[in-house]
């Protein structure tokens, strides 16, 4: 795994401080191979992981450079100017994480607010975190959030935590939705930052009595007319309802149980928690929160699902919501499961009761819960569209001052963002618009009043890491877009034909009465830009971008590899529109029967056929594989209906070197010597990837002559040219372009490859 070594340097932008954030220069980024948003580890005095952003605009700093804020400085035991190792963190999703804080915050924040307030982030055992008000204002319920947070007081600014415990451990870990954070013993004054034990256990006592995991409320905060994209699971949910709680005695005359047992589906921060309590109305909504009890032991799990339904008084209509019931009740059962089990088909039997479970991993809970005396019935809730995005940060920016704000240009920048990402957007982008009103009246005596811009939103999408994208691979695709890319003319028009076509005009595939392209091939010599035109196609049509790169699918157990075909394709649906990505796909669907791997492979390129073609449609879905081996690739990918269009990309010509040589050096400070053009009609042979790293070395010649050298020169550009050959094999090259030239003309019966 890459790393570099690097000066850490304190990020003193407003913006920035206290959020837990690492910034990095582009290049960086590019060499460990990381996204904003990705998860990094940084090993200085201790080990600690925080979350990576690009450098702003406004930043000069050198590629060796590290902004870190005042909270990873201290993480990592680093201090401003020393050295810091960066590389990428493998993170796993945590299921329970223990916090300490102060006797009052202890005391006064309800661990489902914790839970809300450290979303996202990503945690070691030993790590400092901390709260801003913003954090412990959840989205959904601001009201209820300040009148529990008032013994805090008004002049209450941050909040310090610290992580005690995890689960699992040890290593980094994410804190999402259905994670139980809990509290424990309280920090005296006189700790340091960490001289907490790393290996206090979950199970035991750490000094504050668990809180009662159940609320109850007479009404939600969100109207139902308020719930953009799930107005016909709304419906639905409200009918169920009506019928099972205000008409048992109509069902009951018909023969049919008033019994309802309903189980919520979606991606985590989806939102279908808020959608249970929309649909309760007036009724009395009893809420038990199931990560939380399920980070008790089995007889206090037992015993809070017992009492909570005992005290349920008969004869009053009442809606008992679970959410994240696979933390209760996972798939692997423990003895205890069967009580709990019990108690809830005693709630689900009750006339006046209505049971419904919120789970954002339906494969991973109980089996049982699915019987026909308890969930017989399931709502499932998509990704929103842009359409709905957008709709969405218009009701969370409703009573918010803004100015000049487009928030269609935002929606269109956000796939794959769930509801919880959005909120997490708008308050990244409330904190810039404060930080700057700060900024604005320092030094003087006048009122600034805050108001939010579109350069605010715009910021923020570069720290935000959405939860529903943060266990699938992703390209990196910034602002690139399809004019970035130079020359390759016919290889744009053909990726564009068929791949942004169908997504921005399906209604005229519709009217001629055609099927878009399911799928495109892209063959060509290594390091020709198969993967930047990608990205740049992922960037002009606004898509999420879901890579697989060689045999990463392969697994050596039976029916895993398959599984994850699966899972690959079901996360570009609920992404829509999207993009996956197959590179090196000679690697993952050769030819069937001609392997030695017990079959896996001959499995994993039946999925890859079922899913490309079978019974469940691809909507919105576009299926990009790359290769440099098109021979080796099964037959039966590149038929019509799957990977339909097979586009030949070139090494590039004088014209095209010239062009990447220039993209190239847009960062560059080249001296008035260096004649792009003419060193590109000397880099016969040479890929893109060849002339990027042309420039590179020239560059870091420079260094070597003057390491403070504010210029590449025509000198230090020949002298790379002597330490960097070109790459292309001619061999290869040519047999490419007949195999282009054949596909483009069929060969004679016998030879269907056109290879040879």
């Amino acid at each position: 795994m890459p790393e570099q070594k690097l000066t850490a340097r304190l990020n003193s932008s407003g913006g920035d401080a206290r959020w837990g954030l690492v910034r990095l220069h582009p290049e960086a980024l590019m060499a460990l191979g990381l996204r904003p948003g990705d998860g990094v580890t940084l090993i200085g005095g201790r080990r600690t992981t925080a979350i990576v952003g690009s450098f702003k605009p406004t930043h000069k700093f050198a590629p060796t450079v590290a902004l870190l804020d005042e909270v990873i400085l201290s993480n990592a035991n680093v201090s401003d100017g020393g050295g810091v190792t960066i590389a990428r963190a493998t993170e796993s999703d945590a299921r329970r994480v223990a916090v300490t804080g102060s006797d009052l915050a202890m005391a006064t924040i309800p661990e489902k607010t914790l839970r809300q307030a450290l979303l996202g982030k990503i945690v070691t055992v030993g790590d400092t975190v901390t709260l801003l008000p913003r954090d412990l204002l959840p989205s959904d319920n601001p009201s209820v959030a300040r009148k529990a947070l008032k013994g805090l007081g008004i002049a209450w600014t941050a909040e310090v935590l610290r992580v005690v415990a995890t689960d699992p451990h040890p290593g980094p870990v994410t804190i999402r939705p259905s994670t139980a954070v809990t509290r424990g013993a309280p920090i005296d004054a006189t700790d340091t930052p960490h001289d907490l034990l790393d290996d206090a256990p979950l199970s035991a006592p750490l000094g504050v009595a668990p809180q009662q995991p159940v609320t109850t409320a007479p009404s939600s905060a969100v109207a139902v007319a308020d719930l953009a994209g799930v107005q016909a699971q709304a419906a639905k949910l409200t009918e169920w309802l009506s019928l099972a709680l205000d008409e048992p005695k109509l069902l009951n005359a018909l023969g049919a149980s008033s019994r309802l047992g309903v189980l919520i589906t979606g991606p985590a921060g989806v939102g279908k928690a808020t959608l249970a309590r929309a649909v309760s109305g007036d009724r009395l909504l009893v809420e038990m929160d199931g990560p939380s009890i399920g980070a008790t032991a089995a007889g206090d799990r037992l015993c809070a699902v017992s009492n909570t339904i005992g005290d349920i008084v008969s004869g009053e209509k009442v809606i008992l919501l679970i959410t994240d019931i696979d933390a209760l009740l996972p798939s692997e059962a423990e003895p205890v499961a069967a009580m709990i089990l019990d108690q809830l088909r005693r709630a689900v039997a009750l006339t006046n009761v209505a049971v419904l479970a919120t789970t954002s991993n339906p494969v991973g809970i109980d089996a049982r819960l699915r019987s026909p005396e308890l969930f017989d019935r399931e709502v499932s809730l998509p990704l929103p569209t842009a359409g709905v995005r957008t709709a969405l940060l218009e009701q969370l920016l409703r009573r918010a001052p803004t100015d000049g704000l487009k928030l269609d240009e935002i929606g269109l920048r956000t796939p794959g963002f769930v509801v919880s990402d959005l909120a997490a957007l708008v308050r990244e982008a409330a904190l810039r618009a404060a930080a700057r009103a700060v900024r604005e009246r320092q030094g003087t005596n006048r009122t600034v009043d805050p108001v939010l811009l579109q350069e605010d939103l715009t910021g923020a999408l570069e720290v935000i890491r959405p939860l529903s994208r943060s266990s699938s691979e992703e390209l990196l695709i910034g602002n690139l877009s399809l004019d970035d890319v130079g020359d390759m003319e016919d290889t744009k028009e053909a990726l564009t034909e068929a791949v942004l076509w169908p997504l921005k005009h399906p209604d005229s595939f519709q009217r001629l009465g055609i099927r878009p392209p399911r799928g495109v091939l892209l063959y060509g010599p290594p390091g020709c830009g198969k993967t930047f035109l990608v990205r740049a196609l992922a960037g002009s049509g606004h898509l999420s971008v879901h890579a697989v790169k060689g045999a990463e699918l392969l697994d050596k157990w039976v029916g895993a590899s398959e599984r994850a075909v699966r899972e690959l394709f079901q996360r570009a649906r609920d992404s829509a529109p999207s993009l996956i990505f197959l590179d090196e796909v000679d690697a993952l669907a050769p030819q069937r029967g001609q392997s030695q791997d017990s079959g896996v492979t001959d499995r994993v390129v039946a999925a890859l056929l079922t899913e490309l073609d079978g019974v469940e449609p691809l909507r919105d879905v576009v299926v990009v594989a790359a290769t440099n081996r098109p021979d080796l690739i099964d037959s039966a990918l590149t038929r019509p209906g799957r990977l339909d269009k097979l586009v030949f990309v070139p090494p590039p010509d004088a014209e095209g070197r010239a062009e990447v040589l220039k993209a190239a050096a847009k960062g560059v400070p080249l001296a008035k010597n260096v004649n792009l053009r003419r060193l590109a009609d000397d880099l016969d042979g040479f890929s893109a990837a060849d002339c990027a790293a042309l420039l590179r070395e020239a560059a870091l010649a420079a260094m070597r002559r003057d390491v403070d050298a504010g210029q590449v020169t025509a000198e230090d550009v020949a002298i790379a040219r002597n330490a960097v050959r070109p790459s292309l094999d001619p061999v290869q090259v040519e047999q490419l372009r007949r195999f282009a030239a054949k596909r483009d003309k069929p060969g004679p019966p016998g030879d269907p490859s056109g290879y040879v």
